[in-house]
């Protein structure tokens, strides 16, 4: 009898995640019998969860809040996952150990590739925020060849932390200098939770960035963030949250259940009206 291939989403509480949502649209347009669940798992108990993930029938698993940082140290974390501090996806390897990844970064390149394509001709990039969404920004940004990465953040011992870690190529910036490099700044990313829903504005002037700048924001709740708004009536490339979110989810698909799946309208397009009811 042939087991259900499965992977899982382990967090606590389990709060409503659109990651079902989009494996299992992959699973139905690749014809897989297969399924994608919520585990509420507390984090008392995570560690036991994931040694036994196997025998509870699953392939491997996406991790969120509070688990990201457990789940890099029990497993085998690969260079993203290690750089970042914390892992997002986990996947049995072909000697079957237990080897995790951070696809924060290839979901953040991905989305720009798709949304804002020749991004990364730009020299110089600031990035707004120093947490664990900007450590997976700076990681793909140096990875891609990006020359400097100018990096702002209310607390500046946190932006320190962060070029300490990385190396010369990210300059800590005080954030009431930000007005200084977006002159010179091929994009803007902002990785903070301001501008979200229920959370205070960003408030950044964009009118210094040049006509070809980049503005990316990694918050999707709102689907169009002010920030966004105001990069598109000044005409500016931009790439949002929930591209990242869909592109993130690219590679444990894949490395689940054998198959590369596409982000394609349709799948963004079911998620939006997800978001939005």
């Amino acid at each position: 009898m042939s087991i259900t291939p499965a992977a899982c989403l382990i967090g606590w509480p389990a709060a409503h995640s659109r990651s079902p949502l989009i494996h299992k649209y992959w699973l139905k347009s690749f014809g897989i019998d297969g399924d994608y669940r919520i585990e509420a798992v507390a984090p008392e108990a995570f560690a036991k969860f994931i040694a036994n993930l196997e025998s509870r029938g699953y392939r491997g698993a996406n991790v969120t809040i509070p688990h990201k940082e457990q789940a890099r140290a029990l497993t085998l974390a690969d260079a993203r996952a290690t750089a970042v501090g914390a892992a997002n996806t986990l996947y049995f390897d072909n000697d079957g150990e237990l080897r995790s990844t951070n696809t924060d970064v290839e979901g953040f390149i991905g989305n720009l590739d798709a949304s804002a394509p020749g991004w990364d001709g730009a020299d110089d990039v600031l990035v707004l925020g120093a947490g664990g969404s900007a450590r997976a920004v700076i990681f793909g940004l140096i990875e891609r060849g990006i020359a400097r990465v100018h990096l702002a953040n209310r607390t500046a011992s946190r932006t320190q932390l962060l070029a300490d870690q990385f190396g010369e190529r990210v300059r800590p910036l005080a954030w009431d200098n930000i007005g200084e490099v977006l002159p010179r700044a091929g994009m803007l990313v902002n990785t903070t939770s301001l501008g979200m829903k229920g959370q205070p504005p960003l408030d950044v002037d964009i009118a210094a960035l040049s006509s070809s700048a980049t503005v990316a924001d990694l918050v999707y709740v709102p689907l169009e963030t002010p920030l966004l708004t105001a990069a598109k009536a000044r005409g500016l490339k931009t790439a949002d949250g929930l591209g990242m979110l869909l592109h993130q989810a690219v590679r444990g698909f894949e490395l689940w259940f054998g198959n590369r799946p596409a982000v394609t309208p349709e799948l963004r397009a079911l998620v939006e009206a997800d978001l939005t009811k």
